[in-house]
């Protein structure tokens, strides 16, 4: 398996605070592969020792992932499991839910440990994980502590600030749009009438007073107005809808209901049976909104939504993030069939855009490449060390003024998608097959990946060695060319990929010719690699045909 070119920097980075500092947090948003870089960094931290690593989640399907992607990460590596059915340490790297493990009698046998790693590290600050943190430093002072999450601000609104010292690194989602990971937000900043009431609400110690934007927003005429407005924009999506209040949210479900529009409602006090049965109605789409009160803004992705509503503020930047994440995951054919998915439509009733700055804002457009460790500063409320660009202090939530760069803010048509980023860094070499770039296809040893542009639309479709030729994405080319370059690292390893080996600009083999048709013997420009592409494309056209026409394409024209 090969890192992403940003997961290696992550990692780097990661690294090298933990054995600068003994701690350290890194921040990554939604879509970057969150657990394949812990992975990295566990095995890099246990590389060339007898150490030992305990990695903490708080759910049982978070530890599932990060087992599955740590034995793929470092298969050399031997892992265990602490949970409710099992309480093993046999494993070098050790993956244990914290509420077995914050127990006592479970703590009592816990073993000495080099490294403590905490998915979620949001939720660091809680009893239970401080039990763990305590005790693992009490056996080893020099146990190193390193967290990773999404949202730093959210959880049990407590600082992370007694636990981490400093924030190795911070991956904006406005970099996985730019990679292709993640779908570009649309975003319409919409007054109804109540903008400039909502600015004048005040905030409390954790957010703005949601009381205050109940009374604002929960009115009928304010929420006939958003019904108007979602219809002309968004009504054929599926949507999720955030709310100030449970009340809030009830009015809003109802009225979309009575105009005709099947609607959802979830918040804290449903039981938690009842609220996975309300959220798979939503996810088997036989409602098209899911209505909340701050119970989706974390642990729920239905890939599929492209449309976030937001019916009240938010005081962090981190949190109208992490809501607008919710819509901006891409689709997986295979998972979702016939949902084609190119952007996530965002209606801002609630103003965050305008208090926050577009999201776009934080892309960097200027195409420099990253590298090495990130450029630091001081927060002036916790003193903690941070990456320069962050505005909002990931361990106490100190937020820096907005301050306009000197050319003007960045407008959303500025921000440019490009390829060229991905193509360059991309461990494999990826071919124009005829010269149109219509089709591109890269190989490696076990796999192979190529994206297609049918009909306005471009669709992506890999293979391996065992594994039939399947579609991998449909829509905008980055994020096909994003999904077909990740199922080669998924499938390949270091010395597998093609890009700097010698023999790729050799002529092609006789052998490769006798595959071809005659005229490609004429051609002198021809590689070796490029013929490999040329018929790793012909002798799987017929299985490209069959899965574009599964979205309804017309047939693809042959390698003549």
């Amino acid at each position: 398996m090969i890192l992403r070119p940003r997961q290696k920097l992550f990692v780097d980075r990661s690294v090298t605070a933990l054995h600068e500092h003994g701690n350290t947090l890194a921040v990554a948003s939604t879509g970057f592969g969150k657990s394949v870089a812990l992975s990295a960094v566990v095995g890099r931290m246990l590389a060339n020792s007898d150490g030992k690593a305990c990695v903490l989640a708080h759910r049982d399907e978070l530890t599932r992932q990060n087992v599955t992607k740590f034995s793929r990460v470092n298969p050399g590596l031997s892992t265990s499991v602490v949970d409710a059915e099992s309480k093993s340490w046999r494993g070098r790297a050790t993956f244990a839910m914290v509420p077995t493990l914050s127990r006592q009698s479970n703590l009592e046998n816990m073993p000495t440990l080099d490294l403590l790693v905490i998915d979620e590290a949001h939720h660091a600050a809680a009893a239970g994980y401080r039990r763990i943190i305590d005790t693992a430093k009490g056996r080893n002072p020099d146990c190193r502590i390193y967290g990773v999450t999404a949202t730093p601000n959210r959880g049990d609104k407590k600082g992370l600030r007694p636990i981490f010292s400093n924030v190795a690194d911070q991956v904006r989602l406005g970099e996985l749009v730019r990679s292709g990971h993640l779908v570009p937000p649309r975003n319409f900043v919409v007054d109804v009438g109540t903008g400039e009431a909502l600015q004048q609400v005040r905030k409390t110690a954790d957010d703005f007073d949601m009381a205050e934007v109940d009374r604002i927003m929960n009115k009928a005429p304010v929420t006939d107005a958003v019904i108007r407005h979602w219809r002309e924009k968004a009504r054929d999506r599926q949507t999720v809808v955030f709310c100030s209040t449970v009340d809030h949210a009830s009015n809003v479900t109802d009225a979309f209901n009575a105009a005709g529009d099947n609607a959802v409602l979830v918040h804290g006090d449903l039981p938690d049976g009842e609220r996975r049965a309300v959220l798979r109605r939503f996810e088997k789409g036989d409602a098209r909104l899911v209505v909340n009160v701050a119970v989706l803004t974390e642990g729920w992705d239905h890939p599929p939504t492209s449309c976030v509503v937001l019916l009240r503020p938010s005081s962090f930047k981190s949190t109208l993030i992490q809501m607008i994440g919710r819509g901006l995951r891409t689709v997986d054919p295979n998972e979702h069939p016939g949902v084609i998915k190119t952007d996530c439509i965002v209606l801002d009733f609630g103003t965050s855009t305008l208090l926050h700055g577009s999201l776009e804002q934080d892309v960097e457009l200027d195409g420099k490449e990253m590298t090495g460790e990130a450029p630091t500063k001081q927060c002036p409320e916790c003193e903690a060390t941070v990456p320069l660009a962050v505005r909002e202090c990931p361990l106490c939530g100190y937020v820096w003024e907005r301050q306009e760069r000197e050319d003007g803010p960045e407008a959303i048509e500025n921000f440019i998608m490009t390829e060229m980023d991905l193509l360059a860094r991309s461990s494999f070499l990826w071919v124009d097959l005829f010269g149109d770039d219509a089709a591109l296809v890269a190989n490696g040893f076990s796999a192979w990946g190529g994206i297609f542009f049918l009909d306005g639309r471009w669709h992506a479709v890999g293979g391996a060695n065992g594994i039939p030729a399947r579609l991998l994405s449909i829509g905008e080319r980055i994020v096909c060319l994003a999904a077909a370059n990740d199922w080669l690292n998924d499938h390949e390893s270091a010395n597998s990929a093609h890009k700097t080996k010698r023999w790729i600009h050799e002529a092609p083999t006789e052998r490769q010719l006798q595959y071809l048709p005659a005229e490609y013997r004429f051609d002198h420009n021809l590689t070796r690699y490029q013929a490999s592409a040329l018929l790793t494309f012909r002798f799987n056209r017929r299985a490209i045909q069959e899965l574009i026409f599964q979205v309804g394409q017309q047939p693809l024209a042959e390698v003549a």
